[in-house]
């Protein structure tokens, strides 16, 4: 049902309820997705925690992880926000109603789904797109009617101007079905299992093409738009600049969709195509950067807010993160640099640097942000457990990244090791023996990121039996003057 909430100049139904149904089970995905994360990271230092069942082996629950961290989660985050965002940037209620409900049931099911086929090793084995094919349409379905909901809304906006978010908003959702289409074609042989209809270098390549496409769009497009939003909202400032944020947005989708072939160095593929991707990766430091400097710029003036408002801690540590991450990303993307790093736990660090600092940092500060006034609460249950939930995530993630670039640093020089004769100087066993404190110290880092996220749940929990003790749902407060602030040109 719609909430009436009024501006300052007009009366509006927003749909609320839908952005809070995709808030709830973000948080709710997040923890069993993390959960699953620490689990096979606690595989890989006591192997005998896959108890010998096919079901738990570390080659099954790892895409599990992956699918139900990035789109549950990550889906669910960036659902929530950008219904939350169009309708209050545009300053008019969500389009089909309906169909937004059905977007948010679908999703659902598809991360059950993930959830029962994955562990049964039913698989694509399509690096995040492992989901068999019929999950896969399903998935396209409930995408499109999420496209039809967002840009219907940016149709039928009350304001000429469409603010800088939805842009990126806007390209994840239409790039992401691109991207899943394209990759997802198949030649089904039964219900649960199919082929890819590509072939050799040119799945490879497509897959590719998807997946680092994937984390541009999906990880970083859609998440910009959060950033966008929730950072000057939080402040309580408008975004230091603008047309910076216009040229961030530009640069960006104009560069990624070209890094993809920087993860097949020294493959198959053309080298003219490894180089492409490599120069393009390069290139995009330069926007990524724009809009690092362009969010952390609107706290000009009132970084003082830091010491009292864990909820913008986790915002600018995010963007930190964010900067770091795609720093950290073109540089691996040189040939030389890769011949090092691939295959090595570097990138796992990598990944997660971005996946956890960026995104999920993010992601929980916006919930933070918002999730109180959905629930017509002034604020949440507890500030003193966001506190706690700030330092769990960020000590956690420092000992995650900082354990596996070492590891990984030591396993690239241990493999490229050559002895005066030109044989190895390490058997490949020695490399996993000298890991293995790395992988006790990832493991650590892991539960501690784990543990702040089931606070943050109980954080939740409490918040919503608050609002529900009171019987006060039917009116969220949140300020119509903060989307003036968020809209600053």
């Amino acid at each position: 049902m719609s909430q009436t909430h009024t501006t300052s100049h007009l009366s509006v139904e927003y749909n609320y309820p839908i952005v809070r149904n995709f808030m709830v089970m973000a948080v709710i995905w997040g923890i069993l997705g993390m959960f699953v994360g620490v689990y096979i990271a606690a595989e890989l230092v006591f192997p005998a925690l896959n108890f010998d069942l096919p079901w738990f082996s570390f080659g099954r629950l790892r895409p599990l992880h992956t699918n139900l961290v990035i789109f549950a989660f990550g889906g669910c985050a960036l659902m929530g926000t950008s219904f939350l965002v169009v309708q209050r940037t545009c300053q008019t209620a969500l389009f089909a109603p309906k169909l937004a409900a059905f977007t948010f049931w679908g999703w659902q099911l598809v991360g059950l789904l993930a959830v029962i086929t994955l562990p049964m090793g039913f698989t694509s084995a399509k690096e995040y797109a492992e989901l068999e094919w019929p999950i896969d349409i399903l998935v396209a379905v409930v995408w499109i009617s999420y496209a039809i909901v967002f840009f219907g809304t940016i149709v039928k906006r009350q304001t000429s101007h469409i603010y800088v978010a939805n842009w990126f908003y806007g390209a994840f959702i239409v790039t992401v079905a691109i991207l899943h289409i394209v990759n997802s074609a198949a030649l089904p042989i039964s219900f649960v299992k199919s082929y890819s209809a590509y072939a050799g270098a040119v799945d490879a390549m497509i897959q590719w093409w998807y997946g680092h496409n994937a984390v541009g769009f999906f990880l970083t497009a859609g998440f910009l738009g959060m950033m966008y939003y929730f950072v000057p909202k939080q402040v309580n400032k408008p975004i230091y600049s603008y047309r910076l944020s216009i040229v961030h947005f530009w640069a960006l989708i104009s560069i990624y969709m070209w890094a993809g072939p920087h993860h097949l160095h020294y493959s198959a593929l053309p080298d003219w195509a490894q180089s492409l991707g490599m120069v393009f990766s390069v290139i995009l430091w330069v926007p990524s950067w724009g809009g690092m400097i362009n969010g952390l710029l609107t706290l000009s003036g009132a970084w003082h807010k830091l010491k009292t408002d864990p909820i913008l801690r986790f915002l600018v540590v995010s963007l930190s993160f964010y900067g770091m991450s795609t720093f950290e990303g073109p540089m691996m993307a040189i040939k030389t640099v890769n011949a090092l790093s691939h295959n090595t736990d570097w990138t796992i660090g990598h990944v997660h640097s971005g996946a956890l600092g960026w995104v999920a940092m993010i992601s929980i500060g916006s919930i933070y942000s918002v999730l109180p006034a959905l629930f017509n609460q002034p604020k949440m249950y507890s500030i003193r457990l966001i506190n706690v939930h700030f330092w769990l995530a960020t000590v956690g993630i420092v000992l995650y990244v900082a354990a596996m670039w070492v590891s990984g640093i030591t396993q690239g020089l241990m493999w490229r090791a050559l002895n005066p004769d030109g044989t190895l100087t390490y058997p490949f066993v020695a490399s996993i023996q000298a890991i293995q404190p790395y992988h006790l110290i990832r493991l650590l880092g892991g539960m501690l990121f784990l543990t702040g996220m089931c606070t943050m749940g109980y954080n939740v929990l409490k918040t919503i039996l608050a609002s529900k003790s009171a019987a006060s749902v039917a009116h969220p407060s949140i300020a119509p003057s903060q989307e003036i602030i968020a809209g600053g040109k």
